[in-house]
């Protein structure tokens, strides 16, 4: 049975298909591999940043983009946040609105 992929809303789906153009085909087939394989697909594409909550690795030509996303339905993996990264860690407000909307989503399912 295939993974689900869902966003957390439009905006976030925009901003991924936003991205550069090179990083956007390296998320499509990451994510043509997370719905066959699930979402973890180890370093370097995917890491766990704890609680739930799992960055896509990517880097190509366009730079380096992180893709936050979680878990937190069964086969389900919801897209949180996506960013162009430009520094070398993680920006604070970037993992703070990934970790917000973790919170949201994990919520969500508890009362429904």
């Amino acid at each position: 049975m295939e993974w689900d992929i869902e966003y957390y809303n439009s905006s976030v789906r925009k901003t991924v298909k936003n991205l550069p153009l090179n990083l956007f085909v390296k998320y499509q087939a990451m994510i043509d591999k997370m719905r066959i394989h699930g979402p973890h697909l180890g370093m370097p594409h995917t890491k766990a940043m704890g609680k739930g909550l799992f960055e896509m690795r990517l880097k190509g030509q366009g730079g380096i983009a992180r893709v936050f996303y979680c878990t937190a339905h069964k086969k389900t993996i919801t897209v949180l946040h996506s960013f162009i990264k430009k520094t070398q860690e993680t920006p604070k407000n970037d993992l703070d609105l990934a970790i917000q909307r973790l919170k949201e989503v994990d919520h969500d399912l508890q009362t429904s």
